[in-house]
Parts: C-alpha cells; sequence; structure tokens
C-alpha cells in the first residue's frame, strides 16, 4: 500500500500519479502529509524559485496574524475558508477558538486527499464552537453558498476566506466573478481575507509553467492590479494588499517581502 511521509493510507479515490497543490504547500511547510510525486514536483519548482518555500510558510504567519485580528479586535465568530488545503499548524478554527471558542469554522474543497485528513480536524475542535467540512468546488459559488448556509447564519457576519486558491481558476473573470458572487450573499459588517501568489518573479514564473506542464491542476500568477480588483467596493484595512511577510508582521525588524500578496477588507 502506498503511504504519505506521515504513514496514513492511502484513500483509495487519490490519484499519486500526478502532485497535488495541496500536498506540495504541505511538504514546502515542512509537513507530512504528501506523496513522493508530490516531493518530486516540490523539489523541481524549488530548484527554479527557492523563494516559495519562505512564500509557503509565511503564508501560515500570515494566516495566523489574519484569524488573530478577525476573531479578536474585529469579533468576528464565523469563519467560511475555502480552498482549505492540507491542515498543518495552527489552521483556521485553531486560531479562532482558541480566542472564540465559540467560532464556528466551516472549511471547503473538493480534493480528495484533503477530505480525508480533514476528519482529523474534528477531533480538535471546541466544544463551545463547531468545525465543520463541505466538498465542493469553488466553480459552483451558489451551491457552495447553500450548503455554508445549512451550518452558519448569514443574518451576522463572516470572515470569507479565500488563501491562495483563486489562481486554480484560469480565466481571470471567471475568478473575479466567483469573489464578486460570494461577497455578495455577506451581510455588512464581515470581512473579506485573501492571498493569491503574483507574476512578477521570472523564476517563480518558470517554475510555476514548469509545475503546471505536469498534469496537475495549474495555478495562475497574476498581477497585483488584478489582484487588488477583488477587494473592489469593500474597505481594505491597513496596510493594504501587500506581500504577507508586510502585511502587520509581529517583529519590529522589517521582514523580507515575497511575491505573495494579500489582505484583509470589510463589507460596509
Amino acid at each position: 500500500m502506498i503511504r504519505p511521509s506521515g504513514g496514513l493510507p492511502l484513500p483509495s479515490e487519490i490519484d499519486t500519479s500526478i502532485p497535488s497543490s495541496a500536498r506540495i504547500w504541505n511538504y514546502w511547510m515542512g509537513g507530512k502529509d504528501n506523496y513522493e510525486v508530490d516531493r518530486v514536483a516540490g523539489d523541481a519548482y524549488r530548484k527554479i524559485a527557492p523563494q516559495v518555500v519562505p512564500m509557503a510558510r509565511e503564508s501560515r504567519k500570515y494566516l495566523i496574524r489574519g484569524v488573530t485580528l478577525l476573531a479578536g479586535e474585529l469579533g468576528i465568530r464565523q469563519f467560511l475558508d475555502i480552498g482549505t488545503g492540507m491542515p498543518a499548524y495552527d489552521n483556521t478554527h485553531e486560531v479562532a477558538q482558541r480566542i472564540a471558542p465559540e467560532a464556528r469554522v466551516v472549511y471547503v474543497d473538493n480534493d480528495p486527499i484533503v477530505l480525508a485528513h480533514a476528519r482529523a480536524l474534528l477531533y480538535n475542535t471546541s466544544p463551545q464552537g463547531s468545525t465543520d467540512h463541505l466538498n465542493a468546488d469553488l466553480r459552483d459559488p451558489e451551491k457552495m453558498l447553500d450548503a455554508a448556509r445549512r451550518i452558519l447564519d448569514f443574518t451576522q457576519p463572516v470572515a470569507l476566506m479565500l488563501m491562495g486558491i483563486l489562481g486554480h481558476v484560469p480565466d481571470y473573470e471567471e475568478a473575479k466573478a466567483i469573489v464578486r458572487h460570494l461577497q455578495a450573499a455577506l451581510p455588512a459588517g464581515s470581512y473579506f481575507m485573501h492571498y493569491d501568489r503574483i507574476n512578477t518573479d521570472a523564476e517563480l514564473t518558470k517554475a510555476q509553467q514548469g509545475y503546471n506542464e505536469t498534469g496537475a491542476v495549474p495555478y495562475a500568477l497574476r498581477s497585483i492590479k488584478q489582484l487588488a480588483a477583488y477587494y473592489e467596493g469593500l474597505e481594505v484595512l491597513e496596510p493594504g494588499i501587500v506581500s504577507c511577510p508586510l502585511w502587520r508582521p509581529e517583529s519590529r525588524v522589517s521582514p523580507e517581502p515575497t511575491d505573495i500578496y494579500g489582505g484583509i477588507a470589510r463589507k460596509p
């Protein structure tokens, strides 16, 4: 039986002949929930663009800081995290429920390996809150929202999180339409949190092209201007849409920027 490096059994529906972006991201973050095909693809990518490893790790730090703000100072108690990826350290529900045990978190993904591992998260949730998982496709936002409404109260503020997932929608106009559809469903006082990789670095662009040719689900690098359009009509919090390490860093030492950009914005 083929097993991931973490020793967990392989669900029968998972194709290990092609790499998975969720599992490669897990590998770059130092996780063990990945297969040899993912490690080979991840190493090939890293050989061309070594900066991708700190990018992956900085994305998690950004998530932690963002969810801490949302659950803490901003008082959000409902989170819709779409394109969850593989569980790692300090997942959304863990961060939110440390601050607000009653917080409700809904994860959404359609990757079978992510869903297989998602069950483990249910054992590490606050008894006062809830953690749920939906098998749904980002390209069908209304179906996804219908399922989420059975768990979350959309008359109260919700934090919509699209973390590194919109690049998997190859058509930019479709990606933007999906964002608009999801944002339109949110009540006033809700928040939008997001990040994606940008297309300004030649090494990263070359590495991404090589990855996209492996047969895996491709990922489109986009311009900062394109990412900024996702936030139109919202009140973007300081410091704006910036490289993730520069978004409210904890250290007084100025961090090194990376080619992964994001921000948090409030729906008025």
